[in-house]
């Protein structure tokens, strides 16, 4: 049974990357993920149903995997709810949310300040929150001919997105990579073209651990220099997937259901860091609240150099009004966020290449979505 419901798993992984990819690439259409299958390793015996109707939610197109699993799982349990989740990108899931849209937004970023001070026009006597629903590595994931161990670092990592480094036999890859056989091959940058909280976490990486190389402030738009654009994860890793010489950043799971190889990072440790589930979750542990009250935000150490911690880390959110949820979608909201919260959600997901979060981040998300009114 195990290895049946790792294959359905890793089955699901792949649709899920297929259905992010035409989405991307055709922008039209809404998700399917009532089709047949069960949700694999997802257990759905302890979840507990409520409200009916249908649930919109939008956003992080990092957790479109994860929320495959979820509402998949979900949805067998509870009939009489449908979930809806479009991975527009953080910056658009948030902009949706803060109109009134949708019951809950999925973001890779914590809000802003002034996107909590728009959040009570929606949130009625209350204020949207920040709530951690899992973590994982952004691989930095790459298609280059004859090569499949490499090694890269932040400031050579700046240097190609920024396009300063404009072949793959460049001095500065050819010294971290002695042994391997770096083509002439020019290189295909990839970034996002929608707001994303993906692209604000590598930038926040890029200029935590290499600012002499990448000047540009951290953002979810992105502001380096040339390169290419696509929508959403499922669009640059379909890139690097199908160009030669490419290279882009992304979540783990699309790298792991595409079949992508990933760098590994010269942090300045003993040995080169894979982008792991566990090496991830060794540089989220070092996160630090800093969100007040029932706000969860996280602040993420970027420049981590622990033996095995990967730095580019993201922690994805679920954005929720505290006080002032609408009376028709806050029981479902409710259910839906604490069986994703849960134990059994949290683990449905390692095998995709997302970290659960750490037992004390996790007891404090539960007990916040258990008090949402």
């Amino acid at each position: 049974m195990k290895l049946q419901r790792k294959n359905r798993v890793r089955a699901l992984a792949v649709g899920a990357l297929a259905v992010s990819g035409a989405l991307a690439l055709t922008a039209c259409g809404s998700d399917d993920t009532s089709g047949g299958g069960s949700a694999g390793a997802a257990k759905t015996s302890n979840i507990k149903c409520d409200g009916k109707g249908k649930l919109l939610a939008s956003g992080s197109s990092a957790q479109k995997n994860a929320m495959d699993v979820w509402v998949q799982a979900y949805s067998g349990a509870c009939k009489g709810t449908e979930i809806n989740y479009q991975p527009t990108g953080s910056g658009a899931g948030v902009t949706t949310f803060l109109q009134g849209q949708t019951a809950f937004a999925g973001s890779d970023s914590a809000l802003k300040p002034e996107e909590v001070a728009k959040s009570k026009k929606v949130c009625k006597g209350g204020q949207a929150i920040d709530l951690p629903m899992v973590g994982g590595p952004i691989a930095v994931g790459y298609n280059v001919p004859g090569v499949d161990n490499l090694v890269l670092d932040a400031p050579t990592l700046a240097k190609i997105f920024d396009s300063k480094i404009t072949k793959w036999n460049d001095p500065a890859i050819k010294k971290l990579n002695p042994s391997a056989k770096l083509p002439d091959l020019k290189v295909q940058a990839f970034h996002r073209s929608d707001d994303s909280g993906t692209t604000d976490n590598f930038t926040k990486y890029l200029k935590g651990a290499a600012p002499g190389d990448w000047k540009h402030e951290p953002a979810k738009k992105w502001e380096g220099t040339g390169g290419q654009a696509a929508s959403g994860s499922a669009g640059v890793s379909s890139q690097v997937k199908q160009t030669s010489g490419a290279i882009s950043y992304f979540e783990l799971s699309y790298a792991t259901a595409g079949k992508i190889p990933t760098a590994k990072l010269n942090t300045g440790a003993k040995e080169p860091v894979d982008a792991t589930v566990d090496n991830a979750s060794k540089a989220i542990s070092e996160a630090k609240q800093v969100g007040k009250g029932d706000d969860l935000a996280l602040k993420l150490n970027y420049t981590s150099k622990a033996e095995g911690a990967y730095p580019i880390t993201l922690v994805t959110y679920e954005i929720a009004c505290d006080k002032g949820n609408k009376a028709e979608t806050l029981p479902a909201t409710k259910s839906f966020l604490t069986y994703v919260s849960s134990k059994d959600g949290q683990a449905s997901l390692k095998a995709l290449g997302y970290a659960p979060l750490p037992t004390e981040i996790a007891d404090k998300v539960r007990a916040t979505v258990a008090k949402l009114s």
